[in-house]
């Protein structure tokens, strides 16, 4: 592809002989001034155009006065569970801000710009998640110079301590298809597939549909919309890759086996915090069923591309690519029981 690090000066290294050497890279050739261009149809293009036209949302501008309001009209147990469930998002989003770069870097070294100028964006918004869930500790919460690591949980630490830097840094040093299958699964398809959206179910579960805490739900929401292309240009890479290698299939379905226990275990844990005196009265159930079915939901996606030609690929993803406008999914009325209002509500990965 034009525009790519030629092999020998800068490329990724072959397996077993490391990171090549700063000082040999450099470029032969550049896409934008090729006779190829710059391919707005793909996919990864697309979503690029997208997120200009959606992602540009200060986490500053949102006036979380009311939010304030609000907070002191929860009771203690009530205050507790929303901190818990705040603080796990913020320490996610910092962790998928400083986890994203091996993979940007390995697809700027195989020359993909379409694909490299959407994760750019991708980086941003982590970042812009992260400023907002600290300014609502700060600013709404009120706990400034409070330590939260006590809130993460054991199922929480092997994905976010271990598991996610693991997978997204041996990129670094081996670049090949299984290992960015294993680092997309469990960014994209673990962290934002199942723990992100439903925490975001939860987040309308427990506030919106109560009407409170508007402006903390005016930013969830430019989240949920920020994640949908992150979450499409997963499944196009992972699709992408399974189109090139049949067998890279059987390295996504074991590692997302592998993971899904500990994403199940976040909810099941954030419960056994409360035991049968849970603060917020929704059903564990219910977001255990509805990570079930994000999980199950991508997979399948995923599994359309076994046998399927690289324009096949781009065909099937258009479709999803064309899903991710912006809409942020909020839970069907009426479903569940509870609320703040009435003392319920709920708390999910």
């Amino acid at each position: 592809m034009a525009g790519a690090v030629t092999p020998g000066a800068g490329a990724a290294p072959e397996p077993g002989r490391g990171r090549p050497a700063v000082a040999a890279a450099r470029h032969d050739a550049f896409t934008t001034t090729s006779s190829r261009g710059l391919n707005h149809d793909l996919p990864p293009m697309r979503l690029y155009h997208k997120a200009k036209k959606f992602g540009t949302w200060d986490p500053r501008a949102i006036d979380l006065s009311q939010d304030r309001e609000d907070w002191n009209l929860l009771n203690d147990a009530q205050k507790d569970a929303l901190l818990r469930l705040v603080s796990l998002f913020a320490a996610g989003e910092e962790s998928v801000t400083l986890d994203l770069l091996p993979l940007i870097m390995v697809i700027a070294r195989e020359g993909r710009l379409e694909e490299e100028m959407f994760l750019t964006t991708f980086l941003w918004e982590e970042a812009k998640h992260t400023e907002f869930m600290r300014r609502f500790l700060d600013e709404v919460a009120g706990v400034s110079g409070a330590d939260l690591h006590h809130y993460h949980t054991p199922s929480y630490r092997k994905i976010f301590y271990e598991e996610l830097p693991r997978a997204m840094n041996r990129l670094l040093e081996d670049p090949s298809p299984a290992a960015q299958a294993e680092a997309s699964v469990t960014y994209n398809l673990i962290v934002e597939g199942v723990l992100a959206e439903t925490g975001y179910y939860a987040f309308y579960r427990t506030l919106q549909r109560q009407g409170v805490m508007p402006g903390f739900i005016q930013g969830i929401r430019n989240f949920q919309r920020d994640e949908s292309r992150h979450l499409a240009y997963g499944v196009f890479l992972l699709q992408r890759l399974v189109a090139a290698d049949d067998a890279i299939w059987q390295v996504i379905d074991r590692r997302l086996n592998d993971l899904l226990p500990y994403a199940l275990g976040v909810t099941h844990e954030i419960y056994a915090a409360y035991g049968d005196q849970h603060p917020f009265e929704v059903d564990q159930k219910e977001f255990i069923d509805y990570a079930i079915k994000q999980f199950s939901l991508r997979a399948q996606r995923i599994e359309q591309a076994r046998g399927k030609s690289l324009a096949e690929v781009y065909r099937l993803a258009a479709d999803h690519v064309e899903e991710a406008t912006g809409a942020a999914e909020e839970p069907a009325a009426g479903a569940g029981p509870g609320g703040l209002a009435a003392g319920g509500g709920g708390s999910g990965a």
